[in-house]
């Protein structure tokens, strides 16, 4: 059974947002790991199932690296976008254009999907 209502990620975005304004991040670099966030974020709940993806962000002084961690040992693939009017199917495209790195590792328990943005020079 799949719940109607994602999950609330504010408390989530709130401390990443925090965390890089606190260390000088651009404001630019903010939004993108935001949105990026958001679309992990989502996706472990709409395609994984998860009521609450585990999220672990690691701060180095110059590279961000955002990890959501679910149950499911499904690795996600980006979908070939063959409908410009799908609704859907853009969310790992947009993290691969808004973040330098991005990737998938299996879990015992699930996987984790992840991303890297470096600070801007």
């Amino acid at each position: 059974m799949h719940a109607f209502n994602p999950p609330d990620w504010s408390i989530v975005r709130r401390e990443l947002q925090a965390l890089l304004s606190a260390s000088d991040w651009p404001p630019d670099i903010v939004a993108d790991a935001e949105l990026a966030l958001h679309e992990l974020f989502v996706n472990a709940w709409k395609h994984a199932g998860c009521q609450a993806p585990h999220v672990i962000v690691a701060l180095r002084p110059h590279m961000l690296r955002v990890s959501v961690c679910d149950h499911s040992p499904d690795l996600p693939e980006p979908s070939t976008l063959a409908d410009p009017y799908a609704v859907s199917g853009r969310g790992l495209h947009l993290v691969r254009a808004l973040t330098h790195r991005f990737g998938t590792e299996p879990l015992k328990n699930g996987k984790v999907v992840w991303f890297e943005l470096d600070a801007a020079a």
